[in-house]
């Protein structure tokens, strides 16, 4: 239970695992690395861009200037907005404010029912986003599975689609096409009103993976990421290397590349159209260097997304980063030790926009429904932790504790009863019966209880529809298949 209205309003930044030192010289060693190693772009569009801004191109490799990495940091905005299709959910992104939501792109579904592991499909989009809706900690819906019953040419448009249709919170997605990323424009236009209503009210945004870690431009994805910022909708600088694998084993050194990659991404959409909403998109991993494979749920993956919030901060950029991931396959103690232990340290540092929050498991491979809920319940307890213990005359309680004397209780005080509801968090998953009573109610384990609950809401939870005449609109626009 989300217990204080302002939850969604706080600011974090008590967790800083880097000095004012370190992130000094990690910008300092990010500036090296584009002036020196430079990033490799393909795009011939690009490099014309960089080339006629100052940027020493030398065939597909790029060497940006301190000078131009420092206008385009001016350039770009120190807030961005996003909102959902109602007010209440919309969010600020700038400086140390926290936002936690789900995200990812697996392509398997603990069923439900079953408890199988089965191919996620195009209704698991649109029902995952209605359970969403109604789970009060988790801020926005970032489409966290693959749909595998569509084919790719109708994807974009149909995830967009199944989940604007099933959530008033913000969406975000991406686009595989600068020509489906168009459709979505479209399609949101619509529900907003126009392109202009679109981007002053944002209710949808893009992430992109346009950066092949190390250093990197991804051609068709950079096509789209340019599509998009010349629309000036928010979009997400996508930044995803391994420590050990695609960039140095030392986190530090992982910071610098994950940073000048990021840099390179706001240099270039600046050039694109200046001052266009983008997000600093580091998401840093490692790789267990046993086997080589994507580790999620390791304490570094959390201390390195703690840093990242450092970074753009630094900058005054906003930050999307990552918390909440496992290598556990099913809901279990190891999720959610996992989980807990990098969302609270990305939410104590005061990163923005923390997708990956709820729902996943096996490294990003599989979502399950119930996790969504007990997820929900660790970001409610990571958002009291963010609020912190306020300190006042009231809260002080000096003059109770005298009232009450020694040997006395507080339970009857008006004080307790003003105060009860906002200062604790009360879970709604997590159970704190007696052991009689909780065997005389069936004795069931966290898991089986955030079952029944996601099977309640998918049962009685409706959010409000977009308007008939709109959806028709966009039925007859577009090859809607939900």
């Amino acid at each position: 239970m989300c217990n204080n209205p302002s939850d969604k309003e706080l600011t974090g930044g008590q967790y800083r695992p880097l000095t004012n030192e370190d992130v000094q010289r990690i910008h300092e060693a990010s500036l090296t690395v584009l002036e020196r190693t430079g990033v490799k772009v393909e795009l011939p569009k690009a490099l014309d861009l960089f080339r006629s801004a100052g940027a020493w191109v030398d065939g597909s490799i790029v060497r940006i200037p301190r000078s131009m990495v420092e206008d385009a940091v001016d350039k770009a905005p120190s807030r961005v907005l996003l909102c959902g299709r109602e007010e209440k959910h919309d969010l600020v992104l700038e400086d140390k404010r926290v936002y936690l939501g789900t995200g990812g792109a697996a392509l398997t579904v603990i069923d439900l029912e079953t408890g199988e592991a089965r191919p996620a499909s195009l209704q698991d989009v649109a029902d995952i986003a209605r359970l969403v809706d109604a789970l009060e900690n988790i801020h926005f819906y970032l489409r966290p599975v693959v749909a595998q019953d569509v084919p790719k040419e109708l994807l974009d448009v149909n995830k967009y689609y199944a989940a604007l249709s099933n959530t008033t919170k913000h969406v975000m997605a991406s686009a595989y096409s600068v020509p489906s990323a168009r459709e979505v424009i479209e399609m949101a236009s619509i529900i907003a009103g126009s392109e202009e209503a679109l981007r002053e009210r944002p209710i949808i945004s893009f992430i992109t993976s346009w950066m092949i870690s190390p250093l990197h431009f991804a051609t068709e994805t950079t096509q789209v990421l340019a599509e998009i910022v010349r629309h000036r909708i928010p979009v997400v600088l996508g930044s995803t290397p391994m420590a050990g694998s695609t960039s140095p084993v030392t986190l530090a050194g992982t910071l610098v590349q994950i940073n000048a990659e990021e840099l390179a991404g706001v240099v270039f959409t600046q050039l694109v159209s200046s001052g266009a909403p983008v997000l600093y998109g580091a998401v840093p991993s490692l790789a267990d260097m046993r086997t080589g494979s994507y580790v999620g749920g390791g304490v570094e993956f959390g201390m390195l997304n703690a840093a990242v919030a450092q970074l753009a901060q630094f900058y005054e950029l906003p930050l999307y980063n990552s918390a909440g991931l496992t290598d556990s396959k099913i809901p279990d103690i190891q999720a959610g030790y996992e989980k807990a232990f990098s969302i609270l340290q990305a939410a104590l540092a005061g990163a923005n926009f923390i997708h990956h929050a709820a729902g996943m498991l096996e490294s990003m491979r599989a979502v399950a429904y119930e996790q969504y809920v007990i997820d929900d319940e660790i970001l409610g307890m990571a958002m009291r932790a963010v609020r912190g213990i306020e300190v006042d005359d009231e809260t002080l309680a000096v003059k109770v504790i005298d009232r009450v004397g020694p040997a006395g209780h507080f339970l009857a005080e008006r004080h307790t009863i003003q105060h009860m509801r906002s200062e604790f968090f009360y879970p709604r998953v997590a159970d704190r019966q007696s052991r009689e009573d909780w065997e005389a109610a069936g004795a069931l384990d966290a898991r089986e209880r955030a079952r029944q609950r996601a099977k309640e809401i998918l049962a009685t939870h409706r959010p409000d529809p977009i308007p008939p005449e709109i959806d028709a609109r966009i039925r007859g626009r577009f090859r809607i298949l939900l």
